[in-house]
């Protein structure tokens, strides 16, 4: 039991919106850079700045859940911690070695528009252990942290890729997030903005988001690919 149970403890659907998001997105990614034709420079860097974005949107959404849920669900959470949290460790490891291959491709390739099925290839493995890395959090350690953190301590790990993202990018990230999202789900996280950001970004979000995907995808309704069970 956490020691602070007289505390509001973790709304986690957000976790659930994240990762649909990353389902979504990591499942286009392959066929998006194969449907580039060769020597496509300029339609290369439009797929691989959106690539690159998403990397990165990962990579910070990993690295707060290695610093502060993963110790604070190892202090608290019992055996069943102890059972679990070292396969999420593990799959992490894994996922940044597929991720760590892709950024190694993804320059070449958005400069060029070469190389593209080798690239592919790295998304597809990237996009395969993440999926199983999703499934696996959602089943087994998603109840752990509505049990033993608190609602404070889970918003850090919010506050944490948006304290390191670039500022620039937070709105079109949020409508990534919120194309599929639950607007309860949407409005309980905006109730922590400030004021204006409350107000706007219901309104800009969506719509960089749908200019995005009309530029990337082709559509500003890209295939839903689906959330876990929630």
């Amino acid at each position: 039991m956490n020691q602070n149970h007289r505390e509001a403890m973790a709304d986690v659907r957000d976790m659930y919106m994240a990762h649909t998001m990353f389902r979504r997105e990591f499942s286009l990614l392959p066929q998006l850079v194969r449907d580039v034709a060769p020597g496509d420079a300029r339609r290369a860097e439009v797929v691989g700045a959106h690539a690159e974005m998403l990397c990165a949107i990962l990579h910070l959404h990993h690295e707060g859940e290695d610093l502060m849920l993963w110790p604070r669900l190892k202090e608290r959470g019992g055996a069943e911690a102890e059972a679990i949290v070292p396969t999420m460790e593990r799959q992490h490891h894994a996922i940044e070695e597929a991720h760590a291959a892709v950024v190694a491709l993804l320059p070449g390739w958005r400069r060029t528009g070469r190389g593209g099925d080798h690239l592919a290839d790295a998304f597809e493995h990237l996009r395969a252990a993440l999926i199983e890395h999703m499934a696996l959090e959602e089943a087994e350690i998603l109840p752990l942290a509505q049990r033993h953190i608190t609602a404070s301590e889970w918003m850090e790990l919010g506050e944490h890729g948006m304290s390191e993202a670039p500022k620039k990018q937070l709105p079109l990230a949020f409508g990534l997030v919120m194309y599929e999202g639950d607007p309860d789900v949407i409005k309980a996280v905006l109730a922590h903005a400030p004021l204006p950001a409350r107000l706007l970004m219901p309104l800009i979000a969506p719509r960089l988001y749908a200019s995005h995907a009309k530029r990337v995808h082709g559509t500003a309704t890209p295939p839903r690919i689906g959330a876990g069970a929630h």
